[in-house]
């Protein structure tokens, strides 16, 4: 008997006596092999702790309903192991919950341990004391290092067998990773980076998880690792041995959002169309980063720059909402579990993006609908014309499945594949189940689209509770160190080997002597040259902010390069005069070659015309220096100082000034209409309702923000993005970079902050703001979406939905169908816009065509009261208005609970 028979039968054995349904996973050259079957797998990353763990449940369900199969997060290490050897796994770091709710929807997962995740995660996901262990060097052939790496694999790894969540104890995990892109930075690493790759291998086989490992982005991945490709496009990827799958870790759904720049959209025909180029090359696994975005609360978002949306222009939109059974809001326990189930009717979550859900989720059926022929063979490539070609799979000599690609970028065609003709639009794929009837065409989105792009914006959807201004408290720091907290040094720190990250703030400050030969009165002025690594700071001289007007005094860097120069006149007085500089981190970096020693803080401070025109270098003086600010120390985010004295109240609030602390007493209305009322000085109301919860700071300058004592975030919004570089339509064809298709030209990157509805209770609640620039809090405001406005605009020509194809059917005597679903728990309350014939214009500018008929009472009975509905475009549903004359069906609705 041979080894890999004998380990058959012991784990056949174990799963036996422990009554559990084992999975072995393996994978041979064209796909992972479940249970001895090849599968095609649709997956997405969803980050556990970029949201609430009671929401977990929705946001997976209805990534199972797009179409998923497999799941796919990251591990944190740092929030995990805060303090070397002490480790955190509660509350919305619970890993093993995340993964055990996944199962129980009954989706797989793909585990990236890393332990390096990148993702936006500050510091990529690497402990910040990790940095100062001494000798130590991340990411090569370093001792110091991997002892600390293979220490937390374990641990992770360790933790997964003991809550069985490996497939072959019965768990989901079929796929785990270690490392993560080394690939694209292994060459500043020299030797000892490929002696690191082959170390981690090795490393990861020697865990006996019994399920594959994969390294994203590395062509030298030893086996049995299974390299994988990260990118926009994957379908010319090739894995680097002939007897692994061609499989796709990272396809990204939008990209990233940072502090300062235009926001990034990805449109879904470009994301349709390369999912199916994949699957059409022979890919047999994919990705998208990321299906569920969610947001960077407390300080999490890596850098430089990196805002505190992690959106990503995904299918599932970063917001979700509180959960209500039979009408009432639930309590929350102090673990976040609710103190009364809900049932899964009740719960809301997340908001479905349309078109981009939708659109995928046909995509996913007309894929699956392939599975058995892609499963079967190797493709079969057709040269069709130029940028025209065809790939079919066989499952037999005379039964097929095939792909019909146009990649040009901007030429429509018309090809001939197996005596049909077939149009095909550029910059498109056809699939033909059967290699003859189309059931999905990329650039043909047919699915329901949101008439609002972006959450909370739109003119039925939004409810804004402004705030009175007597509601506001505030408490002005000090500017500049204190005694109990400062130390003394010669020469300019760096920020981050001084901070420890324990706080985004660095105080510098020194003393400059003027002689007395100065007249009085004739005091000359100065120039003030700081240079700095990054990423922002506040120069103030004699305790006042230098410059004039509004944020003046204030340099900063951009996340592609966070360092900068500030250069500012200033008037110094006879004797001596202090400079205090404020140096602000905002994340730290994530990605790079030796990314995790890159510098931040103050490097130099020169004084140009400084007596007698001469140049003084403050640079190697003496400074003083303090980590955080007086806040901080205080507490003034927490909720045991909401009621302190140390809060000022009365008016005017001040408006515009740098470093000061505002605070705000609220309570919720609770259903009943009863405004729950305990002698809180100030307060506002909550809208009630499922709806998610958004802070518009719009009208503040940059710094954080806490409900409850929580962190929902930095917020940024004075920096604006280029005036430049947006479009209004985006053409989707031609290769995507994040570069294209931008939104937000000249507008701040974000201006509304996510409020998880779990951390709002009924009763008393507190929002605090520390702001660093200078904001008037007066305009800020709370909405709630209340309402969705959904749109759908179908033609005869268009294929039926793609889960009405069955084999040997005839498809297209079938007819296309306008489908409209609403949120769970929503249901349409107003048809807006209904007609049939030639309709012209686009959601929220519909009008009748030519040739029209209403068709608004047919579509109110068929919807009206509905979670959903669906109406043929047909004539035997609505007669003939205008024969011989290509007809479509465009209908508008209003969803709301």
């Amino acid at each position: 008997m041979g080894n890999k028979d004998l380990v058959l039968l012991v784990l056949i054995a174990v799963c036996v006596f422990e009554g559990c349904y084992c999975t072995t996973v393996t994978y041979d050259h064209r796909a992972l092999v479940i249970d001895g079957k090849r599968r095609i797998l649709q997956s997405g990353s969803i980050h556990y702790p970029r949201s609430m763990p009671e929401v977990w449940p929705e946001i997976i369900r209805k990534s199972k309903e797009g179409g998923l199969d497999v799941i796919e997060t990251y591990v944190f290490w740092n929030n995990h192991e805060p303090v070397r050897g002490e480790y955190y796994f509660e509350g919305r770091f619970d890993l093993v919950r995340f993964v055990k709710t996944v199962h129980e929807a009954g989706l797989l997962v793909h585990l990236r341990i890393g332990p390096y995740a990148c993702a936006e995660w500050n510091y990529g996901g690497f402990p910040v004391w990790l940095h100062f262990i001494p000798g130590i060097q991340f990411r090569t052939s370093n001792d110091l290092f991997k002892n600390e790496m293979k220490r937390f694999l374990a641990k992770i790894v360790s933790l997964m067998k003991d809550a069985n969540l490996f497939a072959s104890q019965g768990g989901p995990i079929i796929l785990a990773q270690v490392e993560n892109e080394y690939g694209n930075v292994e060459w500043a690493y020299g030797v000892g980076g490929e002696l690191y790759v082959k170390w981690a291998a090795e490393t990861a086989v020697s865990f006996n998880t019994s399920v594959p490992w994969v390294m994203c982005q590395q062509k030298d991945a030893p086996d049995p690792i299974i390299n994988t490709c990260n990118g926009f496009y994957c379908d010319q990827f090739t894995p680097n041995s002939p007897s692994k799958p061609k499989m796709w870790t990272e396809n990204y759904s939008g990209w990233f959002l940072a502090f300062g720049n235009a926001i990034p959209h990805r449109p879904v025909e470009d994301l349709a169309f390369a999912v199916a180029r994949f699957f059409e090359t022979g890919g047999t696994f994919q990705n998208y980063y990321m299906y569920f975005g969610g947001t960077n609360f407390e300080r999490t978002a890596g850098g430089p720059l990196v805002a505190t949306s992690y959106d990503y222009d995904a299918p599932i939109d970063e917001y979700d909402n509180k959960i209500v059974v039979d009408g009432a809001l639930l309590c929350y326990t102090e673990d976040h579990l609710p103190a009364t189930v809900a049932t899964e009717k009740n719960v809301c979550c997340g908001f479905i993006r349309q078109p981009k859900w939708g659109h995928l989720r046909d995509l996913h059926r007309a894929i699956k609908q392939c599975e058995e022929f892609l499963i079967s063979s190797d493709p079969t490539y057709l040269q069709l014309g130029k940028n025209l070609e065809a790939h079919i799979y066989y499952r037999t000599s005379n039964e097929c499945a095939a792909f019909l690609a146009n990649f040009d970028s901007s030429v429509d065609a018309n090809v001939t594949f197996n005596g049909n003709s077939y149009f095909l639009p550029a910059w498109s794929v056809s699939i033909l189940p059967d290699c003859k009837n189309v059931i999905f065409n990329t650039a043909k989105v047919v699915s329901q689209r949101n008439l609002q792009g972006v959450s909370f914006s739109g003119r039925t959807s939004v409810n804004e509770f402004s705030q009175l201004s007597s509601a506001w408290s505030w408490y002005k720091e000090e500017v500049g160190v204190s005694s109990n907290h400062s130390f003394t040094k010669h020469g300019l720190l760096e920020q981050i080997n001084t901070t420890k990250d324990n706080s985004d703030y660095l105080w510098y400050t020194t003393s400059i002597n003027v002689k007395a030969s100065t007249v009085p009165g004739q005091e000359k002025d100065t120039i003030l040259h700081i240079g700095s690594l990054g990423h922002a700071a506040l120069v103030f001289v004699n305790k006042k902010l230098v410059g004039q007007g509004f944020i003046t005094g204030f340099g900063f860097g951009n996340h592609e390069d966070a360092s900068f120069n500030l250069n500012e006149k200033i008037s110094l007085n006879q004797g001596d005069n202090t400079l205090d500089i404020l140096s602000m981190m905002i994340g730290l970096q994530n990605y790079g070659p030796w990314f995790d020693i890159a510098g931040a803080g103050v490097s130099s401070v020169i004084l140009v015309g400084f007596e007698k025109n001469s140049k003084a270098d403050l640079s190697s003086g003496q400074w003083t220096y303090q980590v955080g600010v007086e806040g901080e120390y205080i507490g003034l985010d927490k909720m045991s100082l909401a009621n302190s004295s140390l809060w000022i109240q009365g008016n005017p609030v001040p408006v515009n000034q740098s470093l000061i602390w505002y605070k705000l007493g609220w309570s919720v209305l609770l259903i009943y209409g009863i405004e729950v009322d305990r002698n809180f000085q100030a307060r506002f109301l909550a809208p009630e309702g499922k709806g998610p919860l958004s802070l518009n700071l719009a009208s503040m300058g940059k710094g954080q923000a806490w409900v409850n004592g929580q962190s929902i975030g930095r917020y940024w919004p004075a920096y604006l993005a280029p005036s430049t570089g947006c479009t209004t339509n985006c053409d989707y064809r031609g290769t995507y970079d994040p570069s294209k298709c931008l939104r937000n030209c000249g507008q701040p990157a974000q201006t509304l902050y996510h409020i998880p509805r779990s951390w709002v209770h009924s009763g008393e609640n507190l929002l605090v703001l520390h702001e660093e620039l200078g904001g008037d809090p007066w305009k800020i405001s709370l909405s709630t979406r209340t309402g969705q406005e959904v749109c759908a605009h179908v033609s005869e020509a268009d294929p039926p939905p793609a889960d009405f194809w069955q084999p040997n059917l005839e498809f297209m005597s079938q007819s296309p169908e306008v489908r409209l679903t609403c949120e769970q728990g929503w249901h349409i309350s107003m048809i807006n816009f209904a007609s049939y014939g030639t309709p012209r214009g686009h959601c929220g500018t519909f009008v009748p065509g030519n040739c029209h008929a209403n068709v608004l009472s047919v579509v109110q009975q068929a919807c009206i009261g509905q979670e959903g509905c669906a109406i043929p475009v047909s004539t035997a549903a609505f007669g003939d208005p205008c024969p011989g004359v290509l007809k479509s069906l465009a209908i508008e609705a209003l969803c709301s609970y």
